[in-house]
């Protein structure tokens, strides 16, 4: 299946592609915003290679992950990313990841692109349950996860181990007979 390109009154969601990878290294380098993160690129070419790598997924296949950026609608300019893991034990549930530049968080943009891509996947691609892990230390996240309607299901202690400690996990999620599209 071809990947969307979802716009929004202020963005445009469309797949990664090789001219991202500048950008894409001058957000995800930053060690505010790689702090819960797991791909933290260490040079530009890391990240050139992210996106290469990437290149070769599909939308929609079970058991991949596709990441989109969001950009831009006005200039382009790429502000962060989503990521959509599509599950292989079930297609119908789909895990997401955002990432957004730190000059551009608290301004909605990111609860304006996951708001989009939830709005498509539980819409046109008929998903039942969207989801979100979280460290709980990620109050950012959390917010804009309670802000658009996603519910707490889970907190898993010391689940995860990641970056040479161990991590709790929030799990957050909605089902698409829960989901409200945001006014």
């Amino acid at each position: 299946m071809e990947a969307p390109v979802i716009f929004t009154p202020r963005l445009k969601i469309s797949q990664l592609i090789a001219d991202d990878a500048e950008a894409l290294f001058q957000y995800r380098s930053d060690p505010t915003v790689c702090r819960y993160q797991s791909f933290q690129p260490s040079s530009l070419e890391d990240a050139r290679a992210f996106i290469n790598d990437l290149e070769s997924n599909s939308f929609d296949v079970p058991g991949s992950w596709f990441q989109f950026g969001i950009r831009l609608r006005e200039t382009g300019l790429l502000i962060g990313d989503l990521g959509v893991h599509f599950m292989d034990y079930d297609s119908r549930q789909v895990e997401i990841g955002f990432t957004l530049a730190p000059d551009y968080q608290g301004r909605g943009y990111g609860t304006e692109a996951v708001s989009a891509l939830i709005d498509h996947l539980l819409g046109p691609l008929q998903k039942h349950r969207v989801f979100a892990s979280v460290d709980p230390r990620n109050k950012p996240s959390i917010a804009l996860l309670n802000r658009i309607g996603m519910r707490q299901e889970a907190h898993f202690r010391e689940s995860l181990w990641f970056k040479g400690e161990w991590a709790d996990d929030l799990v957050f999620a909605v089902l698409k007979s829960e989901w409200k599209k945001m006014d």
